[in-house]
């Protein structure tokens, strides 16, 4: 097996306009999400990141977060050139298709484009001048943490020597989230507590991430992807967890577990019946969402970002305080894990996970 490491990361979110901003946020112990009209949601506060005449709103945040983390790479023209890129988002520029981003001054020169899932890829190709293919992946919630896998996948087949991984989602805008609403996915509590026994649903979140991957070097590595469905349900997932319980039986067990923990009731029985089944004494938990909101298809990525900065600076933040911890599991993490193993899942039933090491 390849040696295959996180050269740079950056990221925009509810935390921060920058990876260096929210691990400073997260490091305080504070969450990112605030309350606006009845809704507690995780926004970006920089709107400047979404806006541009040529491109939608997500596909302009992308080529930011893009471009800022292949200058941290430290990639030249011949190497970013050469990458392959691998984007991912749930919902793309949605909003673009139903006028919620008008506020944005788009050129109807580009409004076919605007609304295709395809154009966040195509926007960071065609602006960072990337010649490598580009794919883009929309496996729903689980869809960064996918394209990370196939990125993987890709160098450690050979077909090159790194890759560029991006994720977005922009879901704050109001016929998605009555959507939501009426699926009764959507949490109307003013608090995040995805583990407690009254949770109502998931607290929605804005960002953009990305990061390099590159063969050997010093960083974060990425050891293990793996991927499975359920086959059973467009909205709900087993109880027992079964499935996602055969996913993680093909990785070792790590010092630390980040579920994907979106604060719906049946994902929260689920998604812990699968960590009983699968191990004698569950890892301590990391959970994320709480700081960041739930940023659907940005949400894996996001997670393995902010992760991998951590292990890199070897100095790992905590939980959010007073989060609700099940019988059996422990929210008190260790201050420097040597592996972390992260979980995502898509609506449809979508498991994905990754191991990171940090040797």
């Amino acid at each position: 097996m390849s040696r295959i490491v996180i050269t740079a990361a950056e990221t925009a979110c509810a935390l921060g306009n920058t990876l260096d901003a929210s691990l400073a946020t997260w490091q305080a112990g504070r969450s990112g999400l605030s309350q606006q009209e009845g809704l507690l949601a995780g926004r970006i506060a920089d709107r400047s990141l979404l806006k541009g005449r040529r491109y939608g709103a997500a596909s302009n945040l992308g080529v930011q977060v893009a471009r800022r983390a292949v200058a941290r790479a430290g990639w030249g023209e011949a190497e970013t050139r050469s990458a392959w890129l691998f984007a991912a988002s749930s919902r793309g520029n949605a909003g673009e298709l139903l006028g919620s981003h008008a506020w944005r001054r788009p050129s109807r020169r580009f409004s076919a484009s605007n609304t295709l899932h395809s154009e966040i890829a195509a926007a960071i190709s065609i602006e960072l001048g990337i010649r490598g293919p580009w794919q883009m992946i929309s496996n729903g919630c689980s869809a960064g943490l996918d394209a990370l896998g196939f990125a993987w996948m890709a160098l450690q087949t050979g077909l090159t020597q790194r890759a560029l991984v991006v994720a977005v989602d922009l879901p704050l805008y109001p016929e998605l989230l009555r959507d939501f609403l009426d699926t009764r996915l959507l949490s109307n509590s003013s608090r995040n507590d995805p583990l407690s026994p009254h949770t109502s649903g998931f607290h929605p979140g804005e960002a953009g991430v990305a990061l390099t991957l590159e063969l050997g070097g010093q960083g974060p590595v990425v050891k293990r992807y793996a991927a499975n469905s359920d086959a059973y349900d467009s909205l709900v997932i087993p109880e027992d967890g079964a499935p996602l319980a055969e996913l993680l039986t093909g990785f070792e067990k790590p010092d630390l577990l980040c579920p994907h923990a979106t604060g719906t009731a049946n994902h929260a029985q689920a998604e812990m019946n699968a960590l009983r089944s699968t191990y004698a004494e569950v890892p301590p938990l990391l959970l994320l969402k709480p700081f960041t909101g739930h940023t659907l298809g940005a949400s894996g990525l996001l997670d393995i970002a902010l992760i991998s900065e951590a292990l890199r600076r070897r100095a790992m933040p905590g939980n959010l305080s007073g989060l609700t911890c099940p019988d059996g599991l422990c929210l008190d993490l260790p201050a420097q894990p040597q592996s972390v193993l992260k979980i995502a899942s898509g609506m449809g039933g979508h498991n994905a996970a990754v191991l990171l090491t940090h040797e």
